[in-house]
């Protein structure tokens, strides 16, 4: 009998499913994109609703293409978009606002606050964070304080929080199970990532009330089994990660020094850093990377919050393009003279610059300026903010010298972003056989739960290079370029001293 993994990706602008088979080789997909929704500047939302319809959806999609029924799925690994926000009734199971997307910027003022108080050193030493509006801890306070009775139910104990992982996993388990990951514990601004347990300290911080709170497991453990109804039968849930974190593993960054970015939305450069966190002197995360047998694996991350979105914004703000494909043949095509520059600020800047009230500037247009230079700047800023961040991981930390940065996410599906990427990284660039590393790494969690899948060194056996990227653009040309988006970046930014 075929043994499946099913894996739930469920992301920024779709929900996937992808079925594995036993050689981790993809046997069908379903995906299936939802509303995003802007009640206000730096706003972003998502319905609940919207969320568990397109995974439910796209799950038996993917299981009538392949012909599997429930007996055939050893288990379900879920990765998500981390640090979004749901808070639901327990007795109902239905959300008491939207999901507070991790992109939304409308908790800056209380981070403000938070800052000026002197809490940002106490934070970032348990957490590993910064004091921003991207995390999940201040995105659950606006909710309680802005929804009507909602603290006062929360302390009463009949409200639960839960990033995507969790809500997913209460709905699927028929509310039996309130659980999360260590990945996605890391991301809140609630969880110590040296002891590994929520804060309480962190928690009367944000006034959350512990009762609100999900329990914490390994990425690959028991979260219970399905609801028979929903899938045909019940299926053991066995491994979740935070889509950064679920890609790292589906990279196979196992050992300490390894380096990945995933290129969706936004972008995540993660680098294993072994069984120590690294403090940060450069406006880095220090995150998990995975937990393992009750063993934390951590990791130094930069995030980017628009990657694809500009192309998107390309597409449906200024349409100058019908397909994200058309922009590597446009950038090719753009005139080598101009040197238009995208500051992609479009909801601020995230590391190394943290600056949440910097809007998106161009710089550098003349007559001449057309679309295929708007397409090359859009694909640039991607590469420039990357390698701002390679730039801060070596400087950082020793172990990241000499890196080889493994690439993965739609973007990376560009051969002339990729091989821009090397150039002005100055480092090779490497691009798997299997893309859909986010999927695969949840999957693979699951799998290795469920004894289908071997140990993380033999799996890491099994990764394969569909092509190098090496530098081929001379220094001098790599230096003015970047020194360029430095001086573009530094009269974008509010906070000029950042």
């Amino acid at each position: 009998m075929t043994r499946y993994v099913l894996a739930i990706d469920q992301g920024t602008t779709s929900s996937r499913a992808i079925l594995f088979g036993e050689d981790f080789r993809v046997a069908a997909t379903g995906q299936k994109e939802f509303p995003q929704h802007f009640p206000a500047s730096g706003w972003v939302e998502h319905e609940p609703e919207d969320l568990w319809e397109t995974v439910l959806s796209t799950c038996r999609e993917a299981m009538e293409k392949a012909g599997a029924t429930a007996s055939d799925i050893a288990a379900i690994g879920i990765t998500n978009q981390r640090e979004t926000t749901i808070v639901w009734d327990r007795r109902t199971g239905r959300a008491i606002h939207r999901a507070i997307v991790w992109q939304d910027r409308r908790t800056a003022p209380l981070c403000g606050e938070l800052k000026a108080a002197g809490h940002e050193p106490m934070v970032t030493q348990r957490t590993g964070l910064i004091l921003d509006p991207y995390f999940s801890g201040t995105k659950i306070a606006w909710i309680l304080d802005n929804v009507a009775g909602a603290r006062a139910r929360a302390e009463a104990g009949e409200l639960a929080f839960g990033t995507v992982d969790t809500f997913l996993i209460w709905r699927l388990t028929g509310g039996r199970v309130h659980a999360t990951d260590a990945t996605n514990a890391s991301r809140t601004l609630l969880f110590d990532i040296n002891r590994g347990d929520w804060d309480d300290d962190l928690l009367a911080l944000l006034r959350v009330p512990r009762a609100m709170l999900p329990e914490v497991k390994d990425c690959a453990a028991d979260f219970g089994t399905t609801e028979p109804g929903l899938l045909g039968g019940a299926i053991a849930i066995g491994g979740v990660a935070g889509d950064q974190q679920a890609a790292t593993v589906g990279q196979a960054c196992f050992e300490p020094g390894m380096l990945k970015s995933t290129y969706g939305t936004g972008c995540f450069a993660v680098m294993n850093v072994g069984d120590r966190p690294v403090a940060s002197s450069h406006k880095l995360l220090s995150t998990i990377a995975y937990q393992l047998k009750g063993r934390r694996t951590y990791a130094l991350e930069g995030s980017i919050f628009i990657a694809g979105a500009a192309v998107q914004w390309l597409r449906d703000g200024l349409k100058i393009v019908t397909n994200a494909a058309e922009t590597g043949r446009m950038a090719q095509a753009a005139d080598p003279h101009q040197e238009v520059i995208l500051v992609p600020a479009f909801v601020g800047l995230g590391a190394p610059y943290w600056d949440a009230d910097c809007r998106g500037a161009i710089f550098g247009l003349t007559r001449g300026t057309g679309p295929n230079e708007f397409a090359r700047a859009a694909l640039e800023s991607v590469c420039f903010q990357t390698a701002d961040l390679i730039a801060a991981m070596r400087a950082d930390w020793t172990g990241a010298a000499g890196t080889v940065l493994r690439v993965d996410g739609g973007m990376a599906a560009s051969d002339w972003t990729m091989q821009r990427l090397a150039d002005l990284l100055g480092a090779p660039v490497d691009r798997p056989v299997v893309k859909e590393t986010t999927a695969l790494g949840a999957a693979y969690l699951a799998g290795y739960q469920a004894g289908l899948y071997p140990d993380p060194a033999r799996f890491a056996d099994r990764w394969r290079l569909e092509r190098r990227f090496d530098p081929r653009m001379e220094n001098a040309t790599r230096e003015r370029r970047l020194a360029a988006w430095a001086d573009a970046v530094g009269r974008t930014l509010t906070r000029r001293s950042a």
